[in-house]
């Protein structure tokens, strides 16, 4: 009778959540205040291209199979294990031959790191998903990808660690409280470098998308434990936001899918509230042209192939933030050999890491938790000029 009686309860659980996602829209989650906006730090010289400890490792040829790609996925382990360590880390291994192998498999790793509320069991958590590819192309020898998708990967991970804090005091404060069983209690977020986006030779259905192809299939074979509120890991991708084409200037981000047009005007709502507080450097037009437009108003026959299709074909809901205009194409640097570090407009990366933190903390209803770094750098600045009054000023 207890089996019976929580077999019963888990299928209420599942029907609560789905009617939940048909009110998402709406319910999802509320504005943060501005207070958190201004309290969201910027990367500053952790981007920079030279040295900066999260942006530099990455913009290095990284094709799939060779020592950079390893060298790049190191950086990624060590930033998480170092960074974050509450994180869970999980690899998902593939091979496949290629146009240019000979015959031979090569190797694709996608890493994939996730933070859980303590409380929640596997299979019971939805995860906002926060997705970019870490490889480079095959061709030009040499091709870093700065914006594809170098940058994009530094913001993710900027992002995180500016939350990770906030995150742990939510579930604390829940915990302490016994606040924790409901089904918004039950969200979580995980971060996807995704290897093998681009083609060897030419953009075809096999040569592309080699480690979002695997992985997709992957997590819709994979069950989770019996009576989990999602049956597979797929499934319990609450949005897949992906990054790419990500740090030139005045980018041009479309919306493409009518089921996640609200989560894009919550993009852009965001966007324009960090520029109505003066906290964007790179000034310039708003990012996403269409947020003044409903989801019927859509042009949905002009997506882009990319690293979300293998995802979205299973049913998964997907924002898709990609610079590309109908009229100017992607930027001008792409797959150029100039898509390089010196050619990222650095205060547009440095405003993406921004957004992307300020989407993520809103996703994750963060009102609260997060550092007051506004009020630290006040009581810093009172400090120094108490010294200063003292005679006691430093060099």
């Amino acid at each position: 009778m207890h089996f019976a009686y929580l077999g019963l309860f888990r299928q209420l659980l599942s029907i609560c959540l789905a009617v939940s996602f048909v009110l998402l829209p709406s319910k999802a989650y509320q504005d943060i205040s501005d207070k958190t906006l201004k309290s969201l730090p910027r990367p500053g010289k952790d981007f920079d291209i030279h040295d900066g400890a999260l942006l530099s490792p990455i913009l290095i040829p990284r094709v799939p199979g060779t020592p950079g790609s390893t060298t790049v996925l190191n950086h990624f382990v060590n930033f998480f294990r170092t960074s974050l360590p509450t994180w869970n880390i999980e690899f998902q291994n593939s091979t496949s031959v290629t146009p240019v192998s000979n015959g031979k498999e090569i190797p694709f790793v996608n890493f994939i790191a996730s933070r859980d509320p303590p409380w929640a069991s596997k299979g019971d958590v939805g995860r906002l998903t926060l997705v970019a590819h870490y490889d480079s192309k095959y061709e030009p020898e040499g091709f870093i990808g700065a914006t594809d998708s170098a940058a994009p990967c530094a913001m993710i991970m900027h992002a995180m660690r500016s939350i990770d804090d906030a995150l742990t005091k939510k579930w604390e404060s829940m915990k302490a409280k016994d606040h924790h069983s409901t089904l918004d209690d039950h969200v979580g977020i995980q971060v996807l470098f995704l290897d093998g986006e681009e083609a060897f030779n030419h953009w075809t259905d096999t040569d592309s998308l080699y480690g979002s192809r695997s992985l997709a299939q992957h997590w819709d074979s994979e069950v989770n434990p019996a009576m989990s509120i999602y049956k597979t890991p797929l499934s319990s991708i609450s949005l897949f936001v992906l990054l790419d084409l990500l740090g030139a200037k005045s980018p041009t981000i479309i919306s493409y899918y009518p089921t996640t047009h609200w989560a894009y005007q919550k993009m852009a709502n965001v966007e324009r509230r960090l520029r109505d507080l003066n906290m964007f450097k790179s000034g310039g037009r708003v990012w996403f042209p269409d947020s003044s437009k409903n989801e019927h108003q859509l042009l949905t026959n002009g997506r882009v192939e990319d690293d979300h299709l293998p995802f979205l074909r299973r049913g998964v809901e997907v924002l898709h933030l990609i610079d590309y205009s109908p009229s100017h194409g992607f930027p001008k640097v792409w797959h150029k050999p100039e898509d390089d570090g010196e050619h990222l407009d650095m205060d547009t990366v440095e405003d993406w890491s921004l957004l992307i933190t300020g989407y993520a903390a809103e996703w994750m209803e963060l009102e609260g938790f997060m550092p007051d770094t506004e009020a630290k750098r006040s009581s810093e600045d009172e400090s120094t000029a108490k010294k200063k009054r003292s005679g006691k000023t430093e060099l």
